[in-house]
């Protein structure tokens, strides 16, 4: 995934932006970012690794050194950002969070058409940002350009853009993920995170609309093309995983959102006979607990934390690129309370159960510590399909979906017809791949909250949220 913050300001923002990019660290693990600008020093950038530092510790240095009142920030799972491009609508920096799914046809064309060079990172491909930058410099104003680059990408893209007069905001024409403006008697911020700038004396000003486009200075927000609500497909998985617990989105809180599909799933298992006799309610660490707290408050079952995740030195906001050594981080992160664990009858709540890997390892982890029984409940629908708007799953192939794959066995090409009976848990299909998931990672039982749950803890129009993981839709 991954973050970004600006602002414009009457004084020097390096130190908020600096603050308020370290804030979206959650969202991304391989990069951060900074360029500032200033009439005195002109634009000035840093960009670090931060896979095995976080980027607080990589830019407290470099922030000492730079001078401006507009300045912008990112957190990056993917490309070195922000860039620092120079065309003929003039130079500027831009950052950018989303997926360009095109981008190789894209590339293809402009050099074709332009006869021009791109530098290429060394996997051989184009920075995302060199790419939206080409395609912007197709029309005559940054505005025009940015429209045209919006339309052409296929996935989402959402943009900051530093010049040296402001700071431009773009929102992805599907609204698949946030932009929050806030305002400060001296300037405005724009931020992936509302709670990003509230520290820094920022107040919410508005959130922007599905494909709008908004220039900030120190004295103003101006909507340089309008946006539009109906457009918006947000993306449901930032309040079930992603976001963190006191981000707001389209109004609704993370964690609110959380404790109450919590209290859905636990009124759907009272209501179909099916909560379970345990001790204790747990949540996986750590986006699962708030929907274990929900479920406890519900069923009436104490709340309890069975194992702790140390954090230290391996937080959430970075960890390994390979997939066997996050396996390994992931499973030294786990530190049991064996009086909590021995003889008793836990059920826990996940954020979600996608490859089933890490679960299965946490499983065998609780068993090998004297649990009698693991119960297991996914804060939201089986995963059927592969994020084709945010690339939130590393997986190469949907059959790296723990449910995909067991379908795949069951049925082969012909289990893909069957996806919505699958994810179902009231036919003989959800059934099957319930009890198979069940034996495969070794739980006394399992149930995923639907995608009917998930919408009502939201609260949002059903219409308005991209649930394209669960079932297929666009």
């Amino acid at each position: 995934m991954g973050g970004f913050f600006g602002a414009a300001t009457e004084h020097s923002c390096i130190s908020d932006v600096f603050f308020g990019t370290d804030y979206h660290s959650h969202l991304g693990t391989r990069r951060g970012g900074m360029t500032a600008y200033s009439p005195e020093k002109g634009f000035q950038r840093s960009i670090h690794s931060i896979e095995n530092s976080p980027f607080r510790t990589k830019f407290e240095n470099d922030v000492e050194n730079m001078e401006g009142n507009l300045c912008i920030g990112s957190i990056s799972d993917t490309d070195p950002q922000p860039l620092l491009l120079k065309s003929r609508l003039g130079t500027y920096a831009v950052c950018n969070i989303g997926i360009i799914n095109n981008a190789d046809e894209l590339c293809d064309e402009l050099l074709e058409s332009t006869n021009s060079s791109y530098e290429a990172m060394s996997s051989g491909k184009v920075n995302s940002s060199t790419l939206i930058g080409a395609l912007i410099a197709q029309k005559d104003t940054l505005e025009d350009g940015i429209h045209y680059a919006m339309e052409r990408i296929e996935g989402t893209v959402s943009l900051l853009i530093l010049t040296e007069d402001g700071i431009i905001a773009a929102r992805d024409k599907n609204g698949r993920l946030p932009i929050i403006i806030g305002r400060r008697d001296d300037g405005y911020c724009v931020s992936f995170e509302s709670f990003a700038f509230q520290k820094l004396g920022y107040e919410i000003y508005r959130e922007m609309l599905p494909g709008e486009i908004v220039k900030i200075t120190s004295k103003r927000a101006e909507v340089l093309r309008e946006g539009c609500q109906k457009d918006l497909k947000i993306c449901t998985f930032l309040w079930t995983y992603y976001g963190y617990p006191n981000s707001v989105y389209e109004g609704v809180t993370v964690e609110t959102m959380r404790t109450r599909n919590g209290e859905i799933m636990a009124e759907h298992d009272i209501n179909n006979g099916t909560l379970p006799d345990v001790d204790f309610i747990c949540g996986v660490p750590d986006s699962g607990v708030p929907h274990a707290i929900g479920y406890a408050n519900r069923s009436g079952i104490p709340f309890a934390r069975p194992f702790i995740k140390y954090t230290p030195t391996w937080p959430r906001s970075f960890m390994p690129q390979s997939q066997s050594m996050r396996n390994k981080v992931a499973k030294m992160k786990l530190i049991p309370v064996h009086e909590l664990i021995e003889g008793k009858k836990l059920l826990f709540v996940d954020d979600s159960i996608v490859r089933g890997t890490q679960l299965r390892e946490t499983v065998e982890f609780l068993y090998a510590n004297g649990a009698k029984e693991v119960h297991m409940r996914s804060a939201c629908p089986p995963i059927m399909y592969g994020c084709k708007y945010l690339n939130f799953s590393r997986s190469t192939s949907e059959l790296d979906l723990i449910a995909r794959r067991i379908i795949h066995e069951f049925e082969g090409e012909e289990g893909v017809k069957y996806i919505a009976e699958y994810s179902d848990t009231n036919t003989e299909r959800g059934k099957r791949l319930r009890a198979e998931i069940c034996k495969r990672l070794k739980l006394t039982s399992l149930e995923f909250q639907s995608l009917e749950g998930t919408v009502k803890a939201v609260g949002l129009p059903e219409s308005g949220l991209c649930s394209y993981c669960w079932n297929g839709k666009e």
